[in-house]
């Protein structure tokens, strides 16, 4: 069974400090093992803030493989575009400006579905392991319970076959990493933020909800999972 560590900030702020300087950690200790160190990043509003900080950190970045758990299909330049927020954040200037950014290819490929296989290969090329490998893997967590883009009642959270698929929701096409290799990290760490998630959060932590209803619970590595949140998620959990 999965086993889940809960840590709470007291503001937004503070869980934005707190998830930049672990990722920082985590990173350097993979990279103290292996020559390089590959990310997967979430998208979305709540780690913005944190992935500014984490920019700012010095690491040797140029070791740092970064990628999405998941993207919109959209053109790159679009305001809702998860690779657009990265490079406004954490790539904008500074030491994480040195990374390797694997972008999703997108719209320059003929179908969401290509895009997933283009995206996959892309992994499997630079991940070892089948499933591919991350040495840490961050997520966030939807108020419906669904994580990177595996939504409740969709096709996507039980593709077990390969390492990317086509995830459907809240009226996008979206590529998104498995099941399998988000379960495949070494760590891995949702970030939650707000009270709209704490329904969700309580259902993350709950060992008898049903994967069905909160896919966020497929994400099952052999690490225990760090569930950073803050006081407004946590408040019915903590």
């Amino acid at each position: 069974m999965t086993s889940y560590r809960l840590e709470t900030a007291a503001s937004p702020e503070d869980l934005a400090r707190i998830a930049a300087q672990t990722i920082a950690s985590h990173l350097d200790l993979a990279l103290d093992q292996r020559d390089r160190a590959q990310l997967a990043l979430s998208g979305g509003t709540t780690p913005a803030r944190a992935y500014a900080l984490l920019g700012q950190e010095h690491l040797p970045w140029e070791r740092v493989d970064v990628f999405l758990g998941d993207e919109r299909w959209v053109d790159p330049a679009d305001v809702s575009s998860n690779a657009r927020m990265l490079r406004e954040t954490l790539m904008q200037s500074g030491p994480g400006a040195r990374a390797a950014f694997h972008a999703v290819p997108t719209v320059s490929l003929p179908s969401p579905d290509a895009s997933a296989e283009a995206f996959a290969a892309i992994v499997e090329r630079i991940c070892s392991g089948d499933p591919p490998i991350f040495d840490l893997m961050v997520l966030g967590l939807g108020d419906d319970g669904h994580t990177a883009s595996l939504f409740p009642g969709t096709e996507a959270p039980a593709v077990r076959d390969r390492s990317a698929t086509v995830g459907r929701g809240k009226g996008l096409e979206r590529i998104t990493l498995t099941a399998p290799v988000l379960s495949a990290a070494r760590q891995v760490i949702f970030l939650v933020s707000g009270t709209a998630k704490r329904e969700a959060l309580q259902r993350l932590l709950d060992p008898s909800e049903s994967p069905e209803r909160t896919p966020a619970k497929l994400v099952q590595p052999r690490s225990t999972v760090l569930v950073l949140a803050d006081s407004d998620a946590a408040g019915g959990v903590a």
